[in-house]
């Protein structure tokens, strides 16, 4: 098991997301064909978060201060003002009638979120007796569904540029962001199945973004990620948690009780599946933060959940959600 690094070793790691086939960032658009036929997990999340430390230098810093206050908190008696409920307004933008998701999707996803953070989802139970010891447990953050916003575009795809969430750029903006978490349902280009805006970052960006056929599942949701995990993987970088490989070979993500990978395992590995990193430990292949098909990801490991609830203590970067 690896120990948590400080955040400003992590970055001098290249932070990109080990399967992509593109700059995510760029403005140029891209065919999915190749990236829907191989079916494998693609997120942004890194990249995004990297593009904005280049933009807004302090961010690094904030980002710093971050960790350190999660590593105090680990380490401490730390204020249990738990559960936390988060509202969640989800923005929806449709070109074809397929894409304008229904309400019955859109709650599927909600109920999705509930069971993974809960941990009641009925593919817990699932977890190798290795790591049932270190299991997160009911994470005691759930999710409400407040609002849906619909807006029709003639945009055919969208990209990882944040324009979604921009009205002026042809999107929806967020709903009182700092007390509300904002997921756009959109048509993403070069099948990137969602991202995330790490904490700490601008509030008129924050929230979580997902493919339209990534999201919940029932309606347009399409195998191998349609049982609504994607979004789960996605709120996991929302409150902070990295990629389990540390988005480098043998990387870390900051928590101590996840074993070291060596990179994104794709698909549904068998199990054991060892790392040939240092002491070559069996890898959590089944974590939310893996890239693994949804049926074969159902587990946050106790670091992270207490990572999560970092974010919401006093003096927290999501503090605001758990007044």
């Amino acid at each position: 098991m690896k120990k948590v690094l400080a955040f400003s070793l992590i970055t001098m790691f290249a932070f990109s997301c080990a399967k992509e086939t593109k700059n995510e960032l760029s403005n140029t658009a891209v065919t999915t064909t190749e990236d829907a036929a191989t079916h494998e997990r693609h997120c942004a999340a890194h990249d995004v978060l990297m593009a904005q430390m280049a933009a807004d230098p302090s961010l690094a810093q904030k980002h710093e201060e971050i960790e350190k206050f999660i590593e105090n908190y680990a380490q401490s008696a730390h204020d249990r003002s738990f559960p936390v409920v988060i509202p969640v307004v989800v923005n929806v933008l449709y070109k074809t009638a397929e894409q304008n998701i229904s309400l019955a999707q859109i709650q599927s996803q909600i109920d999705v979120l509930n069971a993974d953070f809960a941990a009641t989802n009925a593919d817990y139970n699932n977890t190798p007796a290795l790591f049932q010891g270190v299991r997160s447990g009911d994470i005691q953050v759930s999710f409400v569904l407040q609002n849906v916003v619909r807006k029709s575009t003639n945009k055919n795809s969208w990209l990882t540029n944040d324009a979604m969430k921009k009205s002026s750029q042809g999107g929806i903006n967020p709903t009182s962001p700092t007390t509300t978490l904002n997921i756009w349902v959109c048509n993403l280009s070069g099948g990137i199945l969602g991202y995330a805006q790490f904490p700490g970052g601008p509030s008129a960006t924050d929230g979580v973004v997902l493919d339209d056929n990534a999201t919940g599942n029932t309606g347009t949701a399409a195998a191998p990620f349609n049982l609504g995990r994607t979004a789960t993987h996605e709120v996991g970088h929302w409150l902070n948690l990295r990629h389990i490989w540390g988005d480098a070979t043998c990387g870390s993500d900051l928590v101590s009780d996840t074993p070291t990978h060596n990179t994104s395992n794709g698909g549904c590995p068998a199990y054991p599946h060892y790392s040939t990193c240092s002491g070559t430990p069996v890898e959590m292949t089944m974590n939310y933060m893996d890239y693994t098909n949804d049926v074969c990801m159902y587990m946050f490991s106790a670091g992270q959940k207490t990572r999560m609830q970092a974010t919401f203590a006093p003096g927290g970067p999501r503090a605001s959600f758990n007044p």
